[in-house]
């Protein structure tokens, strides 16, 4: 297929967390707010003013100084991020808002006020105490927590307004960006689609990272592209595959997965676009801050929650993207000491393999990619398995 115009522009912006948007957008005077965590809206990061900035630390290789303060064995992920932040990676930041997902990435967010690694005279950060179900009571909680840990910090320390017309008017511009990801990851529907998963993943990823406007009209010049774009003459791939689970942020493992020879059309894993990219809707006389914290509770897939309820919505929103996608199998993936998604793994590799019969290949991961023998010889294996089962009819 032609190249994409503005691919290897989204993959330049991708090498660092203060990218030229991001100056940009800092330069205009908005204010640059940091999270981690889907538990954090990222809706109520773009109030009037502010941005957003979902934290990566892209070509980290090593994580020395916060081993110190860690060791090694936590969640690759968070030393990742503290180690960038203490290189200075995110000095153009005003404020981290974080969410106790786990106990490592708490004590990492905890860092950020102890050792005071941002040198930003303006930057602060709160941390939330997100629910474990997803019931009323849960509910009202969270709205309590997102009121006293988000909104009134962002008043009260930078000035932001917070009424529910700004929020309204914050949904209504997060939505287009949600619009323009969803019809573009549509494509990936189509018998020969005309964008892989690796450009989806670019292109996900960028809108997570940047400014939504200033990064909005590069989409929307990309889905037009799309819209016209020639696929292969023939599907390049010899099985597709849903890819979910815990952290992914770098598009080269996408990349890895799709050399060996299966297409990612699915990303269901944190920063993938289920969740994240869905549309969210303010019901009939329900204020725009309680419907957005309902629709974060609800389409949430983290697996903090225990609850039996939320348990199995994360295996059906598989399974409906299985067969929405058409994928052949899922590859289902946790970062190294993720304790909560390690045990989700194995019960979900179960309920896939042995009750929704959908082919499942479980695996461990770094946060960054460097000896991928294994993981290409199991990928390898797994897309021979899909592929057989094909040939011979799905049996």
């Amino acid at each position: 297929m032609k190249d994409l115009k503005h691919l290897i522009y989204f993959e330049n912006l991708l090498q660092d967390a203060q990218n030229e948007l991001v100056s940009k957008a800092v330069e205009q005077g908005m204010h640059p707010l940091g999270y981690n965590c889907y538990y954090i809206p990222e809706v109520l990061l773009n109030l009037p003013g502010c941005f957003s900035s979902r934290l990566r630390a892209p070509r980290c290789n090593s994580t020395d100084v916060a081993n110190y303060y860690m060791t090694t064995r936590n969640c690759p992920y968070v030393r990742a991020i503290l180690e960038r932040a203490i290189e200075g990676g995110y000095n153009y930041l005003e404020a981290l808002f974080g969410a106790e997902g786990c106990a490592a990435m708490e004590r990492m967010e905890e860092h950020f006020f102890l050792i005071n690694p941002v040198k930003n005279e303006k930057f602060f950060t709160t941390i939330i105490d997100p629910p474990m179900k997803g019931d009323k009571t849960s509910l009202d909680y969270y709205k309590a927590q997102l009121r006293l840990k988000v909104l009134e910090p962002l008043r009260d320390k930078l000035g932001v307004d917070i009424s529910d017309e700004a929020i309204r008017k914050a949904v209504e511009q997060s939505n287009e960006i949600y619009r323009l990801i969803t019809e573009i990851g549509n494509f990936r529907k189509a018998d020969n689609p005309v964008i892989t998963g690796y450009e989806f993943h670019v292109i996900q990823l960028v809108s997570q990272v940047c400014p939504h406007t200033l990064i909005k009209p590069y989409l929307e010049e990309t889905l037009e592209e799309l819209k016209t774009r020639q696929p292969e003459p023939k599907f390049p791939f010899r099985a597709r595959v849903a890819l979910v689970g815990s952290e992914v942020d770098d598009p080269e493992f996408t990349k890895l997965i799709e050399t060996c020879g299966a297409m990612v059309v699915a990303d269901r894993y944190c920063f993938g676009s289920f969740p994240s990219r869905e549309v969210i809707e303010i019901g009939e006389g329900e204020s725009a801050f309680d419907a957005v914290c309902r629709h974060y509770l609800y389409w949430s897939q983290c697996a903090r929650f225990m609850s039996g309820d939320k348990i199995e919505q994360r295996h059906k929103e598989v399974e409906r993207l299985v067969k929405e996608f058409k994928a052949d199998g899922v590859i289902y993936e946790n970062m190294k000491f993720c304790e909560f998604w390690s045990y989700e793994k194995v019960l979900a590799s179960h309920v896939f393999t042995n009750e929704l019969k959908i082919p499942c290949c479980t695996i461990e991961k770094e946060y960054s990619l460097g000896a991928v023998g294994q993981l290409r010889t199991r990928f390898q294996a797994f897309i021979e398995a899909l592929e057989i089962k094909n040939i011979q009819g799905g049996s």
